[in-house]
């Protein structure tokens, strides 16, 4: 009786030091502490210059920004009351915010701000332009990518480019017609948009011609990051059911990285070449550290949506639903 009871007991501690070395890998370790913004709508995007100042915006042409890494934002008047889709800087002082048909830029480190012109309203009679990514090649060159909708109802994809830094902007005809969600570049030739029922789109001339690649999926992506020229990632999902797409080879075959996570996925940011991390809804984080061919929950202390996400290797931010805003601090 003594031999079975300790074999019984032994399978038990084994079972209990199972279960919690599980429960640690799921949840690992997330160092994310909940912060405070100030907005009153949901917080789409977020972008800091460096580990004190940094940007937040959102709905109604909210922006904020912050001196001094996180722990008190000062709102900004933009002038617009159009919902903010994304904020970008190509270097310290030169940054751009897309807010529904608008553009602004700024060459002061964000301190000012300045509407561009970006198109003709006559030119697109079809319907309206609507905003959803900004990137730049390099100091001259620059894309925005979006859509064109027509009473709610996308009738077209938007990709506009610059050859002059922006005094100037002409529309590129890509081969689809479905919205365009977001791009990134690596280089001043090679670049990628991703958008609509698994589309994604690369160029190798800096945006002046591009072609699909075979994402394997009709799941709407949301979000591309590429650390060079031949790795990188996208993300997105319908109907609560994510995706994650990983390349090593610039897209010429994209692989489907299987998780026990269903959330739609939002955002897809790497710090390094190891590092990366993923938000969405739910309140959803992933991070993964062995070039996204795993991923581990962590604990974001929210159940609300994730819109917005920058990282850095010590530092970064998540923002989203309700004027949400955590910072990871390693």
């Amino acid at each position: 009786m003594n031999e079975m009871f300790t074999k019984v007991w032994k399978k038990a501690v084994l079972s209990v030091w199972l279960t919690l070395f599980a429960a640690q890998l799921f949840y690992a370790q997330s160092n994310w502490n909940a912060g405070k913004s100030g907005a009153g709508g949901d917080l789409v995007a977020v972008y800091f210059t460096s580990a004190e100042r940094g940007f937040v915006a959102g709905d109604g042409g909210y922006l904020a920004q912050t001196d001094d890494g996180g722990r008190t934002w000062t709102k900004q008047a933009l002038g617009t009351t159009e919902d903010i889709n994304e904020i970008y800087f190509r270097n310290d002082d030169n940054g751009y915010v897309v807010a529904g048909r608008k553009m602004f830029a700024t060459g002061d480190g964000g301190r000012t701000w300045r509407e561009i012109k970006i198109y003709d309203p006559k030119d697109f009679r079809q319907g309206a332009p609507e905003f959803l990514s900004v990137r730049f090649a390099d100091k001259k060159r620059g894309l925005i990518v979006g859509s064109i909708v027509n009473r709610d109802v996308v009738v077209d994809s938007l990709v506009m480019r610059t050859d002059d830094g922006g005094a100037t902007w002409a529309r590129v005809i890509v081969p689809s017609r479905l919205e365009l969600y977001h791009l990134d570049f690596v280089s001043s030739s090679r670049g990628w948009i991703v958008g609509d029922d698994g589309l994604i789109l690369t160029t190798t001339d800096g945006g002046m011609n591009w072609v699909k690649q075979n994402s394997k999926t009709d799941k709407t992506l949301y979000n591309v990051d590429f650390r060079d020229s031949e790795e990188g990632y996208a993300v997105g999902g319908n109907r609560g059911v994510g995706v994650i797409l990983r390349t090593e080879n610039g897209g010429a075959t994209w692989e489907t990285v299987k998780t026990n996570f269903s959330k739609t996925f939002l955002r897809v940011d790497f710090a390094d070449d190891k590092n990366g991390w993923i938000v969405g809804y739910g309140g959803t984080i992933l991070r993964s550290n062995d070039r996204g061919k795993t991923w581990i929950l962590q604990d974001s202390g929210t159940k609300d949506n994730f819109y917005g996400l920058f990282m850095m290797k010590k530092y970064g931010w998540a923002v989203g639903a309700k004027g949400s805003i955590v910072r990871y601090q390693r």
